[in-house]
């Protein structure tokens, strides 16, 4: 035991007096030329002392050696000096007397400020093992000199100098030559630098590197491919290309490195599939491969024990479904796999993550229930938003996570009622739920008042009942948004004044009511509101204490009961930029508005009782809306001179007269502009198609006159030209031809003449054709040429006059009618404009058409809606089989045309075909009994043809009423009253058949006897002589008898053939003057001959005429043997 103690007790002696004479030699070891070199340096660089915490330390009083940033060896030299971080802003220079500590192998100057050229002096540093001269603010050309550091084995010069413009460049010299001596270099850092080569070049020039580990080279310019050549680093561990032009796929061989352990591909414009063996080297701790939008892969199975702590893939087109192995990577910390393709359920070995920190799945194809990450305890972002998950939120999902900071699960099928434990996780700051299906009552929940939840996001459920009072002890709530649900009862506002650091609210489209008065109210009722929505609170005046919210920048008052006229102090509000104030009973403004100085830039006052003139309104306004009002004019006509930066302005549906005002042609920046359904004359004015800004044109229903301005530029971005039942004369201009973006062009109801507009063949991204009412003619379809309307999905050309055969070649193009899209998602996919890209306003398309015998006005054109109506013309000709290919069709009317044929069996195809008109048309035959299996048919019109048969039984045909079917003769059988009898049944028995011998007996018996006559006259020639002579004498009398002729034929063999001859010459002489003389077609007449006016005088060889008789002309007729010549009075 005293053994023992005496062995410690020396050898802390010992220790002792290692540290003495270590420290004593170490504050002694500092030469007197180094210190003077380093204050020296300190003297000349530029920092403020304040931000430093290395150079403000030194001084004479003290050891070098023993300064902030300095490290010496043995002798006194100063070998390390590290001045990261000191905010220097100048002072190295080739002149610096840095360049003068021959000793130094380490120095790192990054993070700094220098602003300046990398001085080529760093070549005497010759020792440097290690330079870092990154992210200093350094520009130009990196220096050949640092290619003659020969022992370095770390170099980073990263930059971020791009960003300020001033590139730091590694051009001359090149890659190559900058790193062909550093054959030591182990660790090269170069991100930010402009190295601009092509792939083999820079991937060649690194191949002397043979002991590189790790390399960086994000956003330098790099192009791929990824050459080859780089499989020969077999030592690199760590591997970042981020943000380069790539432009590639990912090699195989990376695979193939067994050191790797970071590979970090991002934003590399990568493609093609992704090698799944990466995700299985075993040593792998760091992928990310995000925003690579051409990227595809999937995720295999992970090996056991993996090493992986950060796995992103998102922003890539991987998919399939989430890999059960994931457990095996119990390092797992950072999961993200947003805004792929992935599907399927969230596995539930997800659970076995125990030191996640990050999960973010959020815009895939999940589905099924959320995983618990109940043993996730370090778990602080959760975000599943925008998938399709189902279930409820269970308490065990959620529980035991004292660190969770964040979670999103907006935009699925959730449902069920949300746990009061969610709002007791004690570091959680934001809860975002919305779009879900969640009900039942929010319960009250404890320790509100010390909860650090700063955003409640619980918009578009289905909650029900009042809300909770535990809310209002929210202190650090910022962020309170409830719209969109069933709360119902009374609430005050000036309940919220408790939430002191509120934000923004919206309480909008619920059942409550609200009280908005708010009693002793101090100057500001609510301190930091800048968002506040009101909409759908059945308030019925302005609250009075929003005259003094002085930060409020959005305000949402729509759809209430407010009267009477906006006040002037709303203008006032000087940072008020949106105002919603639509759906109200408005019905003036005080103002005057044009002499204010706010910046209101969102103006939505549509759907009010506003009346009179238009007034003159701020000149910072960008979106207004003014429809569905009573506004009668524009004057004066400043109105528009301060809307310059205007972007949308609705007048729709208001009661403005006189011409379309011309300071709209100042507004430079209009992409929306909808005048529809007012009083406007006049013309349209060429500025308005002469526009390079405006995506939407809405005149429709107006009384314009004229023509079409033929002035569409070049660059026409024209999207929507909706002008509609208006006076409209003229040709469809060539120069639209130039809106190669059109999507919707209405031009019904007008007098615009011309064929069918073949110059918009081109157009391939028009979806919405109407030409219905105007003066269009001739055939439908383009010549031979390549029509690329494969988005078509409305067209409308009825009560035209388009004649000719329908084109079915033509519909082959027609892709959009033929591909059937998903019924589930036609509420999400329509036809708008995006007006503000960040506030996601949006200009809705609409259309009137004509479906199930009615005119509608479909205010959401759905890409899922597709029509077709050719009614009203002169088609002629069979229904094309092209056309029973649209197999998305819903509605189609080919009535009062004089289509013929019949309809095809194949219509059996439009399994989505909801109205069907071909009413008023010759289609003959029997109704398919395919058509009776469109099981979504409506309607349906098939009167007025020559259909015949019995209409198909036992189906919904007979739901229809019996005009659907009426005006067809032929047909019978309900829902016609007419009765089927046995001989108008389709098809034929299967039961036994029995001949009739009788029927059989006779015809060979006849046959028999003919046969012993004619016979023999074949042979004999004078037999046949006299049998035809005998004949034509029989059938002379006997024409005569009743006022006919007959002529006899001419039997002379020898002229047989003469008289074919004539017989053909007569007979194309016929076609090509049908308005000649025919009297001399028969050479055996002399005179003029008709039916009950002429006849045979006693000779049979005079034509003998009744003058009293009116003759009537009989079409010439050709002669031929054992034919008569009949004439019509």
């Amino acid at each position: 035991m005293r053994m023992q103690l005496v062995s410690w007790f020396s050898f802390i002696l010992c220790y002792c007096l290692y540290l003495n004479v270590n420290i004593f030699g170490m504050s002694s070891q500092c030469l007197v030329d180094q210190q003077t070199l380093l204050l020296k340096l300190k003297d000349s660089l530029a920092f403020k002392p304040g931000n430093s915490s290395k150079l403000v330390s030194w001084n004479q009083s003290l050891d070098c050696c023993l300064w902030n940033g300095v490290t010496c060896n043995g002798e006194g030299s100063v070998i390390g000096l590290d001045l990261s971080g000191e905010m220097i802003s100048g002072g190295i220079n080739n002149t610096s007397s840095i360049f003068s500590l021959q000793n130094l192998q380490i120095l790192n100057l990054s993070n700094n400020n220098f602003s300046s050229e990398i001085p080529s002096e760093f070549n005497k540093l010759t020792n440097l093992t290690l330079l870092n001269l990154s992210f200093a603010s350094f520009a130009g050309q990196i220096p050949m000199e640092i290619s003659q550091l020969t022992r370095l084995v770390t170099l980073d010069i990263s930059s971020l100098s791009y960003l300020t413009g001033k590139e730091l460049k590694l051009e001359n010299p090149n890659l190559q030559k900058l790193v062909q001596n550093l054959t030591r270099l182990r660790q090269l850092y170069l991100d930010g630098v402009s190295i601009s080569a092509q792939g083999q070049e820079w991937c060649n020039a690194l191949l002397k590197l043979k002991s590189l580990q790790e390399l960086s080279m994000s956003n330098c310019n790099l192009s791929g491919p990824i050459d080859s050549s780089l499989a020969s680093l077999k030592k690199l561990s760590v591997i970042r290309l981020d943000q380069n032009n790539l432009s590639s796929t990912v090699p195989e061989f990376f695979a193939n490195f067994t050191n790797l352990t970071t590979l970090h591909l991002t934003s590399c414009g990568l493609s093609g599939m992704f090698p799944p063996s990466i995700f299985q080297v075993v040593t792998l701790t760091s992928i990310d491969i995000t925003y690579n939008t051409g990227l595809h892969g999937y995720l295999p199975d992970f090996p056991l024990n993996g090493s992986l702590k950060t796995l992103v893939v998102s922003n890539t087109n991987f998919s399939g479904p989430f890999p059960y192995s994931i457990s095996n990577l119990r390092q797992l910390t950072k999961l993200d796999f947003s805004k792929c393709q992935f599907g399927g359920t969230l596995a539930s070995s997800m659970s076995n993550l125990t030191e996640l920190t990050y999960v973010d799945l959020s815009n895939n194809n999940f589905t099924g229930p959320i995983p618990s990450f109940n043993r996730s305890r370090y778990l602080t972002h959760l975000d599943l938003s925008h998938n399709d998950l189902k279930g409820g939120i269970l308490s065990a999902h959620l529980e035991d996570l004292p660190d969770l900071v964040y979670i999103d699960l907006r935009y699925n099928s959730l449902s069920g009622s949300i746990p009061s434990s969610l709002f007791s996780l004690p570091l959680l700051q934001k809860i975002q739920l919305s779009y879900n299906n969640f009900d039942g009552q929010l319960v009250e929940f404890s320790n509100s008042s010390s909860s650090a939840l700063d955003t409640l996001d619980l918009s578009s459920n289905n909650l029900t009942g009042p809300i909770p009072s535990s809310i209002f002890n929210l202190r650090n709530l910022s962020i309170l948004q409830l719209s969109s649900n069933q709360l119902n009862g009374s609430i005050k506002l000036e309940m919220f004044r408790r939430l002191l650091n509120l934000t923004t609210l919206d309480i909008s489209y619920n059942n409550l009511s609200l009280d908005a008065n708010v009693t002793d109210s101090p100057l500001s009722s609510f301190p930091n509101i800048s968002t506040l929505k009101l909409s759908s609170c059945k308030l019925r005046e302005f609250p009075l204490f929003l005259r003094n919210q002085y930060k409020l920048t959005n305000l949402d008052l729509s759809n209430n009961q407010i009267q009477g006229k906006i006040p002037k102090w709303i203008w006032e509000l000087q940072f008020l930029g949106s105002l919603n104030l639509s759906n109200n009973c408005l019905v003036g403004l005080e103002g005057p508005l044009q002499t204010l100085t706010t910046i209101l830039s969102v103006l939505d006052l549509h759907s009010n009782k506003l009346e009179g003139q238009i007034p003159a309104l701020p000149p910072s306004v960008t979106y207004l809306d003014l429809s569905n009002n009573k506004f009668s004019s524009v004057t004066p006509p400043d109105v528009g001179t301060n809307l310059n930066a205007i972007i949308f302005l609705s007048l729709s549906n208001n009661s403005v007269h006189g011409s379309i005002p011309l300071f709209l042609c100042n507004a430079s920046s209009l992409q929306v502009l909808d005048l529809s359904d007012n009083n406007f004359d006049g013309t349209i004015p060429d500025c308005l198609t002469k526009s390079e800004s405006l995506a939407v044109l809405n005149l429709r229903n107006n009384s314009l006159h004229g023509s079409i301005p033929d002035t569409f530029p070049a660059s026409c971005v024209l999207k929507t030209l909706d002008i509609r039942q208006n006076l409209l004369g003229g040709m469809i201009p060539k120069s639209l031809a130039n809106c190669t973006m059109l999507e919707v062009l209405d031009l019904g109801k007008n007098k615009i003449m011309g064929g069918f507009p073949c110059l918009l063949k081109k157009i391939s991204t028009l979806r919405v054709l109407v030409l219905r009412e105007n003066h269009f003619h001739g055939q439908i379809g383009c010549p031979a040429g390549n029509s690329t309307w494969h988005n078509l999905q409305i067209v409308d050309i009825a009560f035209n006059n388009f004649t000719g055969m329908l084109p079915g070649r033509c519909f082959n193009t027609w892709k959009a009618m033929m591909l059937n899209e998903d019924r589930a998602i036609s509420e999400t996919n329509h036809l708008r404009f995006e007006v503000l890209q960040y506030g996601k306003v949006y200009y809705q398309d609409s259309v009137t058409v004509t479906t199930k015998g009615q005119t509608m006005n479909l205010v959401k054109i759905l890409t899922v809606f597709t029509s077709i109506d050719f009614s009203s013309n002169q088609f002629e000709g069979s229904i094309p089989e092209e056309m029973m290919n649209f197999r998305a069709l819903y509605a189609l009317n080919l009535s009062n045309n004089a289509l013929s044929g019949q309809i095809p069996s194949s219509i059996g195809n439009l399994k989505d075909l909801e109205s069907l008109d071909m009413s008023n048309n010759s289609l003959e035959g029997e109704i398919p009994t395919q058509l009776a299996s469109l099981t979504f048919l409506s309607f349906l019109n098939l009167s007025y043809n020559h259909l015949v048969g019995k209409i198909p039984t036992g189906t919904q045909l007979q739901s229809f009423e019996a005009a659907s079917f009426i005006g067809n003769e032929k047909l019978c059988g309900p829902p016609l009253s007419k009765y089927c009898s046995e001989s108008t049944k389709v098809g034929y028995k299967d039961s036994e058949a029995k001949f009739d011998w009788q029927f059989i007996s006779t015809g060979v018996g006849f046959g028999f006897g003919a046969g012993l006559v004619v016979a023999p006259l074949m042979f004999w020639e004078r037999g046949r002589k006299w049998i035809n002579n005998s004949i034509d004498k029989i059938l002379l009398v006997f024409f005569a008898m009743f006022g006919l002729v007959y002529t006899p034929i001419d039997d002379d063999e020898e002229n047989g053939e003469d008289t074919e001859e004539q017989d053909a010459k007569k007979r194309e002489d016929l076609y090509y003057n049908e308005d000649e003389d025919n009297s001399d077609y028969l050479d055996e007449f002399q005179g003029q001959y008709c039916v009950f006016c002429s006849k045979l005088d006693i000779n049979m060889k005079k034509v003998i005429h009744d003058p009293t008789c009116t003759c009537h002309f009989s079409p010439p007729i050709s002669t031929s043997a054992s034919s008569s010549a009949s004439f019509s009075p």
